[in-house]
């Protein structure tokens, strides 16, 4: 091979496991791999300066230090962006945007607002020309030698015909477990460790020598716009998409949904899922997707009309983690928790924080005895967000997750595809102690009286053993008032709760059953479309997964539920009880009829119904209500002041309906 070939495949084969790393977190090979790649490169580069370019990897942490800053104009304003601390808030803003657009609905996307340093980033015909900081938003500084060595910013676009200009915006950070080695780093070297993650990627930004800033190990996620010529993205989710096609990391997990309702729904998971997260995140940036929409929209002078941030307010605080428990929860996942020495954060007292699973133990790489970083952002359940490896003083002790239940020892077994460790033992102690409290809880059987207090005094004494147990209490009257703090009375109500809870409607009881991804929304559906549990039974893995917001997932659950030894068993022992079982679906309440297999979209201002009521209405004539029209959509029903959904419609030959002939079609009055 010539030196000139092994050159240019080495700098491939370099960006390629850049790209890996950086935008598909999957590497596919080790670090130390990685460097001695690297040391070749520039060893063959060094001999060969014939063969050198400015595009090359080794270029990401050269050059020599810089005298100063030099300020440069932005092509466009990099404005702030709005911030509202309450929901109602969102909702202002989604009447506002609809109202200027004069749309019922637009659509929206949500994604992480990263606590890090706002960049532009200017490359001209695929080629990184420059990086500059925000600044006051007209004007930045110049820090082109630091971002040249970020960590996931090419120097050159992977892209056959880049555009002539594209400013790529984003913010510049530094990982949690990355800022850990830092501090190590610091300590080992006598220094001053570093307060937090933002403000040392800001001060490693503004170092003269690139050389420096390459330490800090900084990072880079795309999550806006700025000046573009040679290319029309036209929305938000398909402009990330493009990036990241070309190189650049963009911020994760961003959807595009047609509300902010559906919006919202995604923005919570997304909070749920702080914990997995290895940057620091303030608070959730709600965007219109489509951008001719966001110049429709325009900006006031200080901020984008198309964008809010719904921020929450970051506590911190450190402590030490004394100790770390394993904990079964109601489906058997086995979660660690750590017990920490007690801290006040905002107001409250912080004394435990879940580890959530196994990989988010190995990711922190928390020991029992460490110091670690506490986080409570607004209303959030408080998490760990770092260990505090500087501070380790030898005390400490590693901690095996177990490969055993450590309530009854049965063997472990990891969700397959997934990142949750189980105990598959049904009649696990703490996986029946966590059934019977969600069964009787108000999402469930709601059975006043048993609570988890008096659910561990039954456990303890041996007169409850599983769910069907409960409805046996009245034989043992005597012994439940023998109970530690329970007289005639709080006895005779609980009995008369359970008795009650015999007949709630079938949901509560398919939600109280605690199968594996039923809640009490996919337990209604079912419920609705089979009537009882017979019929449920019944159904081939495949009907079930048929059946609409079901799908093969939890369709899978339930069929493995409901043929499972345990499963028959358990019903078999509630139909004894005198539970009730669910009534018969008969052909007439079926939804049947004109709109059997159709989907219906419903616009504009109805004089007979709200929008909820529409949407039953369609239902109960067999149809889907959808939110949004497209060529699948079989029939639109227009009101008054129908916007944006009718245009589509017409443009679509979808056939329009006016209400009245709506309730023709299906020969209702």
């Amino acid at each position: 091979m010539s030196v000139q070939k092994e050159i240019e495949e080495l700098r491939q084969q370099l960006e390629h496991h850049n790209r890996l790393y950086y935008i598909q977190a999957k590497p596919e090979i080790s670090d130390r791999e990685f460097d001695k790649m690297m040391k070749r490169l520039e060893q063959l580069e060094e001999a060969h300066p014939e063969y050198d370019s400015p595009d090359s990897p080794t270029k990401k942490v050269g050059g020599a230090p810089i005298e100063g800053f030099q300020t440069i104009a932005h092509r466009l304003p990099m404005l702030s962006i709005d911030n509202i601390f309450e929901l109602d808030g969102l909702k202002e803003f989604e009447t506002r945007i609809c109202k200027l657009l004069g749309e019922e609905q637009v659509e929206l996307t949500a994604e992480y607002k990263i606590d890090g340093v706002a960049v532009s980033l200017v490359y001209e015909n695929g080629h990184l020309v420059q990086g500059v900081t925000r600044g006051d938003g007209q004007s930045g500084d110049d820090i082109t030698h630091n971002v040249r060595t970020i960590g996931g910013v090419p120097l050159r676009l992977n892209a056959k015909k880049p555009p002539a200009l594209l400013e790529i915006r984003g913010e510049a950070y530094i990982s949690n477990s990355d800022f850990q080695v830092l501090n190590v780093e610091m300590q080992e070297q006598g220094k001053e460790p570093f307060a937090n993650p933002r403000n040392t990627t800001a001060g490693g930004l503004k170092l003269l020598d690139p050389k420096l800033c390459a330490k800090r190990k900084i990072r880079f996620f795309a999550h806006g716009i700025g000046a573009v010529e040679g290319v029309d993205f036209q929305t938000h989710v398909k402009y990330l998409d493009a990036i990241q096609e070309m190189g650049i990391p963009a911020t994760p997990n961003v959807k595009a949904f047609p509300n902010l309702e559906k919006t919202m729904e995604h923005a919570q998971t997304m909070m749920d899922d702080l914990h997995s997260l290895d940057f620091e995140v303030d608070g959730i940036v709600l965007k219109v997707n489509r951008f001719d929409q966001r110049d429709q929209l325009g900006n006031t002078s200080k901020s984008p009309r198309w964008v809010v941030a719904y921020k929450w307010e970051r506590y911190e605080a450190v402590t030490r983690a004394e100790s770390i428990v394993f904990q079964v929860g109601k489906t058997g996942t086995v979660t660690p928790v750590a017990n920490l020495e007690p801290v006040q954060i905002a107001g409250t007292t912080v004394s435990r924080a879940s580890l959530h699973n196994r990989d988010e133990m190995q990711r922190l790489g928390i020991q029992i005895g460490d110091w670690v970083v506490v986080e409570k952002a607004g209303k959030i359940i408080p998490h760990v967000v770092r260990v505090e490896e500087h501070r380790r003083d030898g005390s400490q002790q590693e901690l095996e997750f177990p490969t055993h239940c450590p309530e009854c020892n049965t063997e472990l077994v990891q969700d397959e595809g997934g990142v949750y460790i189980r105990c598959p033992n049904p009649e696990c102690p703490a996986t029946v102690r966590e059934t019977l409290r969600y069964y009787a809880s108000r999402q469930a059987m709601d059975i006043e009286g048993m609570g988890i207090k008096m659910i561990e005094q039954l456990l303890e004494s041996g007169l409850l053993k599983g769910l069907a147990d409960i409805y046996r209490l009245d034989e043992h009257y005597e012994d439940l008032i023998n109970l530690e703090r329970q007289g005639e009375k709080s006895i005779d109500n609980l009995l008369a709760g359970i008795e009650s809870s015999k007949q709630q409607p079938l949901w509560r009881l398919l939600t109280g059953l605690n199968i594996r991804h039923v809640g009490a929304s996919n337990a209604r559906i079912l419920e609705r479309e089979f009537g009882t549990i017979d019929e449920i039974t019944k159904q081939s893995e495949e009907d079930l997964a048929d059946v609409n917001e079901i799908g093969p997932v939890i369709a899978g659950s339930v069929y493995n539920f409901f043929h499972s030894d345990f499963g028959q068993k358990l019903i078999a022992d509630l139909k004894e009880e005198g539970l009730n079982m669910g009534t018969p679906v008969s052909k007439q309440e079926k939804p049947a009829g004109a709109l059997e297999g159709k989907t219906v979209v419903v616009t504009g201002t109805l004089s007979r119904f709200t929008r909820d009521q529409a949407k039953e209405f369609i239902e109960k004539h067999g149809g889907k209500a959808s939110g949004s029209v497209s060529s699948k959509t079989d029939y639109l029903v227009a009101g008054e002041n129908a916007g944006s959904k009718l245009t589509k419609a017409q443009s679509l030959e979808v056939p329009v309906l006016s209400e009245d002939e709506f309730l023709a079609l299906l020969g209702e009055d």
